[in-house]
């Protein structure tokens, strides 16, 4: 546990309308979120004294669906917010070159992924509990390359219902990669380029309600959607750039796209409908709590944000 009487950084209250959206709040000076739907919480998250924010790479709920983890690139990496932002766990010092990847399965295990290589250490995903033990660890440390043991920049995790692992190899190999739960390589899908199949930056990766694969596939600006064995069904280019995708149970579909729209998208895993917008955003981490309120992780602004619903 740490103290959380960190002063939280002051808001300007708006209720004027811009371009049809309101004006979700202010923070850093003239910045201002437009939303029909959504409202800035300006200082959601507090950190003690002693920790200082990095990049906010990657966000993720608990399975309670009230708690926030979050992955950033300072010590300690890995942060537990309860529902006001308060911090109630770190855990993972020293253990990573540049954090990356991050996800919480559904049975509350912690994933995190190490993009680059140092000093012997990098180019690996760890599972962790929910107390911060280490239980497994994927590729080879400070070997970055292609291959069922190694990575090279692996982006991000998603676990399926009955454990297999998918982690998006992505900022060198441009692959998909598959495990089983106890770690064993099953098969690994992709290379660079644009046909379908083929991804540029495989970013980020989530699961919907009927266990279908959401990569976002970023440089080529697209989603594209396979199912677990690696067989492509279809690709939305309506999101943008995306670099980060979360997907609630009811397959509402979270997307942080900070390059091309410059904004959060909420729309529907099932159709790719977008139904709402929070912008200007520039984050890559993305993910809603139980009650639909969003939290972005900006890594240009280390800083993790909370967009409560209207």
């Amino acid at each position: 546990m740490f103290p959380s009487d960190r002063i939280a950084r002051p808001v300007a209250a708006a209720a004027v309308l811009v371009a049809g959206l309101g004006v979700a709040g202010a923070a850093q000076g003239d910045l201002e979120f437009r939303s029909a739907d959504y409202t800035h919480v300006g200082g959601w998250a507090r950190l003690p004294a002693h920790i200082t924010w990095g990049n906010v790479i990657s966000v993720d709920p608990d399975p309670d669906g009230e708690h926030v983890w979050a992955l950033h690139r300072s010590e300690p990496p890995i942060l537990r917010f309860d529902p006001d932002g308060n911090l109630v766990q770190t855990f993972g010092d020293g253990m990573f070159v540049r954090p990356h990847g991050f996800h919480v399965s559904h049975d509350g295990y912690v994933w995190a992924s190490d993009q680059s290589g140092a000093d012997g250490k990098g180019h690996q995903v760890f599972k962790f509990n929910r107390d911060g033990e280490l239980l497994m660890t994927l590729g080879i440390a400070g070997v970055g390359a292609e291959g069922p043991d190694t990575f090279n920049g692996p982006t991000d995790i998603a676990v399926a219902g009955n454990g297999d692992i998918f982690i998006t190899d992505g900022h060198f190999n441009n692959r998909v990669v598959k495990y089983a739960a106890d770690g064993t390589f099953i098969k690994a899908w992709g290379r660079k380029g644009t046909a379908p199949g083929e991804f540029d930056l495989p970013h980020t990766i989530a699961i919907d309600s009927r266990g279908r694969l959401f990569v976002g596939d970023r440089s080529n600006a697209r989603i594209q959607i396979f199912d677990q064995d690696g067989n492509f069904l279809e690709a939305w280019d309506q999101f943008g750039m995306v670099s980060g995708i979360y997907i609630s149970a009811d397959d509402t579909l979270y997307v942080a796209d900070y390059q091309q729209h410059k904004a959060l998208l909420v729309g529907s895993a099932r159709d790719g409908s977008i139904a709402s917008r929070i912008e200007p955003v520039n984050a890559e981490g993305i993910m809603a709590d139980r009650h639909g309120n969003i939290f972005a992780g900006e890594v240009a602004g280390n800083m993790l944000r909370k967009f409560a619903r209207n």
